[in-house]
């Protein structure tokens, strides 16, 4: 089975394109803590990742550089000969869908009202007297 699951921080803005067809697919890099650190060796792995159609909108239009991400989705490499013809490889996340990974930033307008902008305070519902929850 081919499924990956990941959460990091974006290392840029996610780049938005469209093909053709108009079909939306956006790019982007995860920089993925790694669990055990040696000494002298990097601390993350950067992931890179394309999103297509609605999910490409979405994190678009919600994440920005440094937003820490859930991403899900499947490993994908692909080869290509470039103009000195040489075989290029890549090994790409395709990403099915994402998840915000922490709580919204007061600066970003844009996540009002998205499952990100949840704001404790907006949901708080005062016991009553007798300290029962009012639902």
């Amino acid at each position: 089975m081919n499924s990956v699951a990941l959460i990091g921080r974006l290392t840029r803005d996610p780049e938005l394109k469209a093909t053709s067809n108009n079909i939306s697919v956006c790019s982007f890099t995860l920089a993925v803590d790694r669990r055990f650190k040696s000494e002298g060796q990097p601390t993350a792995d950067f992931i890179n990742c394309i999103a297509w159609r609605n999910t490409a909108d979405f994190i678009k239009k919600y994440f920005t550089k440094g937003n820490k991400m859930a991403a899900t989705g499947s490993i994908q490499t692909r080869s290509w000969q470039d103009q000195q013809g040489n075989t290029r490889y890549a090994t790409e996340v395709i990403v099915d869908s994402v998840d915000f990974c922490e709580s919204k930033r007061n600066d970003n307008p844009q996540l009002a009202g998205t499952e990100a902008g949840y704001n404790d305070a907006e949901d708080y519902y005062p016991a009553d007297e007798e300290g029962d929850i009012p639902f």
